[in-house]
């Protein structure tokens, strides 16, 4: 073993092993004529693939990604075998029969987009989400419509809202079920669970939501009579049950956990019907996911022993569950379940890597903490030690720390293995992974802490988490650096300019005016931070006050920014201003701009070089340590 000092370690877990090893994994659905998924390439330049159990079920041409809310997901649809997508290149919808070497191509309307589709083959009609960009500006129009699959007439089918998502089509297909939502509200602080009838006046009536109550996935029962759905009436999301016969509604497991998740994308599943009266459902409790079985008629759960901590894209046919599923030991893969066995077989993993030996003995483990912050209140996070087994550090020495912030910010620092984390670790430095207040998984209130509170709460959680951590003797805290991402990169640059305690940063598309993004930013977001901050522009004040750019006097710190080119979520436009302004009165500052990316890198040389630059910068500004790796 040698003696080095941490920071300094040689890893073999580099950018290259990481991007030339490693797919996205997001969707996983199951159908009478297999399992499919989407798989997300970056040696490919980012393209998202359809596949059917291991063989590509698009044509090469296509890449698989719709654009409406800017974030997509929920952009194909399988059944009985036939595909429905959208096509980045048009955000036109296709169709597709696995096998044959073209798709056909249903619509043909410049300035609409698609989403969040269901098949009704009874009438031959995809409904989804469609959004209309033909008005120009910010604000298009979003609506709920069907469209007929051998014409590609689009008729609309619930429209005033806002914003729609989640169509869910009764069995017999003359009932429809949908959320919508209108500003200034995101879908999580409140939204309504609507039913209309496919025929007649199409009178929309509404059946559970409304102000502070938060509606998520709704789904028919095997029979139809019921209509399941998550709500988070009680502070947590819970599962519930409305009768189609008598209007009421029940509870079905009522938990101090969260069986929900903020829809930041369309086509999130946490559960699935199972057959009658059966749903399998993942959870979340302080962090961590479990995933269990529910009799919705004796209210019988049981949760099923699986070695993960992280569930996403929950689906089911009959005994047969998939889903997506993660832990601090096992990156991300795509599962299949027999509930009637208990066996689990692996269908794709997100990195051949983890399974490496050579590779895997360089991980370090996690630890769930919990720490004292602002207010007598606790937060949370997930701490990784600094771990080489070729090193050790000479006697008194103490790793570096790097504080991840993760993005939403209504979101979660996610538990599954994650190889940049063990990128930093095994070089001998720390991580800190924080659910800073606000974050998902912890309860309604602890989310609604940001209320009011953003750029106050989420950086007193991470100093307060760094602090902790070097109070307790394992890090460093004069070499403590802090990243972040779209949200979490706003937070970084607010704690480097309003908080001294951070000694260098890295912003991946963050935010650094405020008031700019409440002024230019896509529909979808652009009440978002009414919530967050205040309403614009009568509270002008506080995004003045909030905004680092406004303040770039008080950031001395060094500071690296990572930005896509066509990112339509937080421009260029705001990477750029911070940049100059550092630039002027001497700040060590670095700036990428990616050609070709938008918000959210996909392509391996993006992610690689991002990487790579974020620990240079940190080893020669903040670590001291020079070009030793």
């Amino acid at each position: 073993m040698t003696i080095a000092p941490y920071a300094t370690w040689r890893s073999p877990i580099t950018s290259d092993l990481i991007v030339g090893k490693s797919i996205g994994l997001s969707d996983v659905r199951i159908d009478s004529t297999g399992i499919y998924w989407l798989e997300t390439r970056p040696h490919e330049k980012g393209r998202a693939v359809i596949v059917r159990e291991g063989v590509d079920a698009v044509p090469a041409s296509t890449n698989v990604r719709t654009r409406v809310h800017e974030y997509g997901g929920g952009a194909w649809t399988v059944s009985e075998g036939d595909l429905y997508f959208s096509n980045d290149s048009d955000q036109q919808l296709y169709g597709h029969v696995p096998g044959r070497k073209s798709a056909v191509q249903l619509t043909s309307a410049p300035g609409l987009r698609f989403a969040d589709g269901v098949l009704d083959r009874e009438f031959d009609h995809w409904i989804g989400v469609c959004e209309d960009h033909t008005g120009g500006g910010r604000e298009c129009v979003n609506s709920l419509v069907a469209i007929d699959t051998p014409t590609g007439k689009i008729v609309t089918i619930a429209s005033g809202h806002d914003f729609y998502s989640s169509p869910r089509l009764r069995p017999g297909a003359e009932r429809l079920a949908y959320l919508a939502w209108d500003h200034p509200h995101m879908p999580w602080d409140g939204n309504l669970l609507c039913l209309i009838d496919r025929e007649g006046d199409r009178q929309e009536k509404v059946i559970a939501g409304g102000e502070g109550e938060c509606i998520f996935q709704p789904e028919w029962s095997f029979d139809g009579k019921e209509l399941y759905f998550v709500s988070d009436r009680t502070g947590w999301g819970n599962l519930y049950a409305y009768s189609v016969d008598d209007g009421r509604v029940r509870a079905l497991l009522p938990m101090e956990a969260e069986f929900g998740y903020p829809q930041w994308v369309f086509g999130i599943s946490m559960y699935a019907v199972a057959g009658e009266g059966r749903l399998v459902c993942a959870y979340t409790s302080k962090g961590l996911g479990a995933l269990g079985v529910l009799d919705t008629r004796s209210g019988r759960f049981a949760k099923l022993d699986l070695p993960y901590t992280e569930f996403w894209s929950v689906r089911a046919l009959g005994d047969r569950v998939v889903f997506r599923g993660g832990s601090p030991t096992r990156a991300a893969e795509f599962v299949s379940l027999d509930l009637a066995t208990g066996k689990t077989e692996t269908l794709r993993q997100s990195t051949a890597a983890a399974d490496d030996p050579e590779v895997a003995r360089y991980f370090t483990k996690v630890e769930a903490i919990e720490f004292p912050t602002t207010g007598g209140k606790t937060a949370f996070g997930l701490y990784y030690p600094a771990f080489n087994p070729d090193f050790q550090a000479p006697e008194g020495d103490k790793p570096p720390l790097l504080v991840k912030c993760h993005g939403g910010p209504t979101a979660a620092a996610s538990s599954s293995l994650d190889l940049r984390i063990q990128y930093w670790t095994s070089r001998g430095i720390a991580v800190l992974d924080v659910n800073y207040g606000g974050s998902t998984g912890f309860g309604r209130e602890y989310r609604e802490r940001l209320n009011g509170n953003w750029g106050i709460v989420d950086v007193d959680d991470c100093v307060a988490g760094a602090r902790y951590l070097a109070q307790r003797g394992l890090v460093d805290g004069d070499r403590s650096v802090i990243t972040g991402a779209s949200a979490g990169g706003y937070t970084v640059l607010a704690a480097l300019t309003f908080r001294d305690y951070f000694r260098g940063g890295a912003s991946h598309y963050g935010i650094g005016d405020l008031t700019v993004l409440a002024e230019d930013t896509h529909k979808f977001e652009s009440r978002y931070m009414d919530g967050l901050i205040g309403p614009y522009p009568e509270r002008a004040d506080l995004y003045a006050g909030r905004s680092p750019l406004m303040h770039v006097d008080r950031l001395s710190a060094p500071v690296i920014f990572f930005q896509g080119e066509e990112d339509r979520v937080v421009p260029p436009n705001q990477a750029e201003s911070m940049v100059e302004a550092l630039r002027r009165k001497g700040t060590p500052v670095g700036y990428l701009l990616f050609a070709g990316e938008g918000h959210i890198f996909r392509k391996a040389e993006s992610l690689k070089r991002a990487l790579d630059a974020e620990l240079y910068f940190y080893a020669v500004n903040v670590f001291k340590t020079g070009l030793r790796f």
